[in-house]
């Protein structure tokens, strides 16, 4: 009997690693690097990249329809948000900055914003409802610029100046995966910003008030600070980023909070090294990608595993759903599966 119970308890370590974790390719092979997605659900998803392609499947990666706007070929669409197979909203990086809408699942496309300012740099974008959304980019005059919609993308709105405090010189955002914000339903939003110093900017209020917490996240360099959130509810989350110029250092480059983002605190074990994306499955299983691998965690963020060092950029479960997908450079869409 002691040694069937000693039996038992020596495998117990090993049941929660039980788990095993595949990643499956679905596409490759196009001229993009791509860091929008949107996963709305195991059926449909959304990605978006450079040279202006913007990607859609409707039987959760089977096969992909592109696109590429006419007149945007030449853009870097670092974010998009997807709403059913028809409705879609991108983002690009860099200047002249546009926002495109398609409402006929990118048949044809609407120029809904454009800034020709020289220092416009659109980092993300997050949405609450169907209507109501938000766009974060790098300060101009130290001022963050913010824009927002309530009419479902159809017109933007600068409400910068809502937001008080100015930014530091040399303190930006990451445009890493459009995730660097994050929005929940009833009108919180998160931002997160790095470079010379590292903030998480924070709204109760759908962008009316805001209130600015410390991310002691690795910061101090122009290539270093959070470069992707995660909220799994109202306090608890996670922030990844690093140096990405050092992609396989993992010094002080993932952190948990309890309370909203107002404190950070390290894990036991971190990821393996610069990461660009995170995400909550459910209240244990978290993943994060970068350029050097994907870890996963079984316990919250407490502790991190390496199960892959493929070079990933952006990784999205599925709004409504169980469908996991991973994007990087060359066309390359990947699912992981986890069972």
């Amino acid at each position: 009997m002691f040694k069937k119970l000693l039996c038992v308890f020596l495998l117990c370590p090993f049941w929660g690693m039980a788990q095993n974790y595949t990643l499956k390719q679905l596409a490759t092979g196009k001229n993009t690097s791509m860091r929008g997605l949107s996963v709305v659900s195991d059926s449909i998803a959304w990605v978006s990249g450079s040279n202006g392609y913007v990607g859609k499947t409707l039987n959760g990666g089977k096969t992909w329809e592109w696109v590429q706007p006419k007149g945007y070929e030449k853009l870097d669409f670092r974010d998009i948000e997807a709403f059913d197979k028809l409705k879609a909203i991108v983002v690009n990086a860099g200047s002249p900055a546009y926002v495109l809408s398609t409402i006929d699942g990118g048949k044809t496309w609407r120029e809904v914003y454009k800034n020709t300012d020289s220092a416009i740099f659109l980092d993300g974008m997050g949405f609450w409802d169907a209507q109501q959304g938000i766009i974060f980019g790098d300060p101009i005059k130290n001022k963050m610029q913010l824009l927002k919609t309530v009419d479902g993308g159809l017109t933007w709105q600068d409400i910068s100046a809502q937001l008080k405090k100015d930014l530091k010189a040399g303190e930006a955002g990451f445009a890493a995966s459009g995730t660097t914000i994050r929005t929940a339903p009833d009108g919180k939003v998160w931002i997160a910003t790095g470079g010379s110093t590292s903030n998480i900017y924070y709204s109760p209020n759908y962008g009316h008030r805001w209130k600015v917490y410390q991310c002691p996240i690795i910061q101090g360099e122009n290539s270093t600070g959070p470069f992707s959130i995660a909220f799994f509810n109202n306090r608890k989350g996670i922030v990844v980023g690093g140096n990405y110029l050092k992609d396989k250092e993992n010094t002080n480059n993932v952190l948990l909070t309890k309370n909203g983002g107002k404190s950070w605190f390290k894990p036991e074990k971190p990821v393996l090294g610069y990461r660009s994306a995170v995400e909550y499955v459910n209240e244990q299983l978290c993943f994060a990608t970068g350029s050097s691998g994907t870890d996963v965690s079984t316990d919250g963020g407490k502790t991190w595993t390496n199960i892959s060092t493929q070079n990933f950029n952006a990784l999205q479960k599925a709004k409504k759903g169980s469908l996991v997908l991973l994007t990087g450079n060359r066309g390359q869409i990947y699912q992981l599966i986890y069972r």
